[in-house]
């Protein structure tokens, strides 16, 4: 049995691509998925079928047929989690470096999504579908730190509310290239790279708009050690933005220099160190912090020397 949501289209949306409208209102799905419904024919305008590349205009009438999520098929395994706080709707994780969030190509195994099917059993919510069960938001690979998964599908929603609303607290500590002279925020759209669809970009065709404010921590010789809070969350978010004042996070091996200056070092030194909200239930402010990881201390310390 399908669930059918509908939606008028605001003044503000007019004009915008469909599934760029769907994405906006519907930001615990991926674009990609919303993409696909359209294809299958599960998103009318107006009563009739649409293309992702509708643009419709204001008042008229969205309605999106979502399927029932899918039967798990992928493998819970005995992989251990650093749990940060947890209750009947959700879990909150310290998230180490290298692992991937959800399973994709390549990548079946070993992954997030892996370990809390095993710890959850059939506590996590179904919104996201077969292959993102309970994920309502997500950090990269090599970013270690906090991660809010959901047990229900109600919780999934007031996560996703919020996170819409850009009211969810999140502030993340990395280590940039260079000495920044002072605090500062950055105000940007971002989007997908136009020549490399792998990477985003700053002030791009159709990019959305994105903040991010960085307080200066500590300074080095030649690296700065910072607080970044994201009043947004976009994709790669804080990694773009330092990137674009001049000052990459160190170890990106997408958006910093090509060689590291510390060789062994895996990827960007990057940590989602803080995440607060409302919590569905209590309607109770609740905030958690991770620790910094062993590697990000021991990185630290060498160069205070």
């Amino acid at each position: 049995m399908s669930e059918i949501q509908e939606l008028s289209i605001a003044a503000e949306e007019a004009g915008e691509r469909l599934d760029r409208i769907l994405a906006d209102n519907f930001p615990e799905f991926t674009r990609s998925y919303l993409q696909k419904l359209i294809a299958d024919g599960a998103v009318s305008v107006n009563g009739k079928p649409a293309k992702a590349s509708a643009r419709p205009v204001c008042g008229d009438e969205v309605a999106v047929s979502f399927p029932e999520p899918e039967a798990l098929e992928i493998r819970p395994e005995a992989i251990p989690l650093d749990i940060l706080y947890e209750d009947d709707d959700l879990i909150i994780v310290n998230k180490p470096k290298g692992m991937v969030v959800h399973p994709a190509p390549g990548h079946y195994d070993g992954t997030l999504v892996n370990a809390l099917l095993y710890h959850c059993r059939d506590s996590l919510s179904g919104i996201n579908g077969v292959l993102r069960p309970g994920i309502v938001h997500r950090i990269d690979r090599n970013t270690t730190g906090s991660l809010v998964v959901c047990k229900n599908d109600a919780a999934h929603r007031a996560i996703a509310e919020q996170l819409q609303a850009h009211s969810i607290t999140r502030t993340y500590r990395a280590i940039v290239h260079g000495r920044l002279a002072q605090d500062g925020t950055i105000r940007t759209t971002i989007g997908r790279h136009p020549q490399n669809r792998k990477e985003m970009a700053v002030n791009v065709p159709n990019g959305r708009d994105a903040v991010t404010h960085y307080h200066i921590l500590e300074q080095f010789d030649k690296f700065t050690y910072v607080e970044c809070r994201l009043e947004t969350g976009r994709t790669h978010q804080i990694r773009v933005h330092m990137k674009s004042i001049g000052h990459p996070v160190l170890g990106d091996d997408v958006y910093g220099p090509s060689k590291c200056p510390f060789p062994g070092l895996e990827g960007q030194t990057l940590h989602a160190m803080t995440i607060g909200f409302i919590h569905p239930s209590t309607g109770a402010y609740l905030e958690v912090s991770a620790p910094l990881p062993d590697y990000f201390e021991e990185l630290l310390n060498k160069l205070r020397k």
